[in-house]
């Protein structure tokens, strides 16, 4: 089998790759069906993150289950699944709660940048599609596996309400995607931050309002203009800068709520400054699982079209170029086809 491997900064291979096998009893095999090029896989790629080894890459995922471990119950050989880039069993008590990345159990899963994919806790882990999807559906069930889910879990972090108002900081894959959370959520007003014009096209489509070219300091000035000086009820802060973070708590209204998602590098807060803004402020790894059904669903019923997301499909062996169109931006997100 082939998959991809990052050996360095800006050095994807694909390259062969040990065939992946039921290790445990609870494990799944899965066909992959259709992965991509993650936001956060850009971290290690651009070395923000240290590359130690060859690492096999890519956590997003659907596709049809192979084999399944002598423990597994619910999932079955010939389903079509969706997983979380977090295995969970779905039974321990962060779990019942609804924070399955934070499962006593948990393993992230990685790796699937390739045609098979070993998938820890299958029973936890994978939701099955209510049959075989037609290919249209397939990028917007990709998406479920982390941007989708992660756009939401901000919007639902953030406590998006109907009628409310949103800004969303960060114009990539979840921030976008962000955007059509809120609007489905029943958001009245979203505020789209965004300096590119393609991203800020779809960010309209997907439900913003209002778009915003400015950064940092002068982004919050027009936020505030935008809101009579008050603030967004509900600021998704989807990219982990200082600046971004920063931004989005400046922007949000005494006793209103910031839902982080991106994942912070060199974020540093003020507690003073925190204590006397009377924010709400949640994040984290997106509890992907938590959302599976419920988005599976309204992607099943055509409710909702998140694969617009992706702008550019690549056969899998073309891995490389991936990961070089969504570095220099050429690309919001790209999907690869095994």
């Amino acid at each position: 089998m082939r998959g991809a491997v990052l050996y360095a900064p800006r050095d994807v291979r694909f390259e062969e790759r040990d065939v992946p096998t039921i290790i445990k009893s609870t494990d799944a095999i899965i066909r992959i069906s259709a992965t991509c090029v993650c936001g956060s896989d850009l971290w290690p790629y651009r070395g923000a993150n240290p590359v130690t080894e060859p690492t096999p890459m890519g956590h997003e995922y659907c596709g049809t289950v192979e084999e399944v471990g002598s423990e597994v119950v619910s999932i079955q050989p010939g389903q079509f699944v969706i997983g979380s880039f977090f295995a969970s069993d779905n039974t321990c008590p962060n779990c019942r709660v609804g924070y399955q990345t934070s499962c006593q159990h948990s393993e992230f899963v990685g790796g699937a940048q390739a045609s098979l994919l070993r998938v820890p806790l299958a029973d936890g882990t994978l939701v099955p599609t209510p049959g075989v999807p037609p290919e249209d559906l397939i990028p917007s069930l990709l998406s479920l596996s982390d941007v989708m889910g992660t756009g939401w879990f901000a919007a639902n972090a953030a406590n998006v309400q109907p009628g409310s108002t949103v800004a969303v900081v960060g114009d990539g894959a979840v921030g976008l995607l962000g955007v059509l959370s809120a609007k489905q959520m029943g958001a009245e007003r979203i505020i789209a931050m965004s300096r590119h014009q393609s991203r800020q096209r779809l960010a309209c489509e997907f439900g913003a309002t209002d778009i915003v070219t400015e950064r940092g300091d002068d982004g919050v000035v027009r936020i505030k203009e935008l809101t009579n000086g008050v603030g967004a009820d509900a600021v998704l802060e989807c990219v982990g800068t200082q600046q971004s973070m920063m931004q989005a708590i400046r922007s949000t209204r005494p006793g209103g709520s910031v839902g982080y998602v991106g994942v912070p590098h060199g974020v540093e807060l003020d507690g003073e400054q925190l204590f006397y803004s009377h924010i709400h402020l949640h994040g984290g790894p997106a509890p992907v699982r938590r959302f599976l059904p419920e988005l599976i669903d309204l992607v099943w019923k055509g409710k909702i079209n998140p694969g617009k997301v992706f702008d550019l499909t690549l056969p899998l062996d073309q891995v490389g170029e991936a990961y070089r169109a969504m570095d220099e931006r050429r690309a919001i997100k790209v999907l690869l086809r095994p």
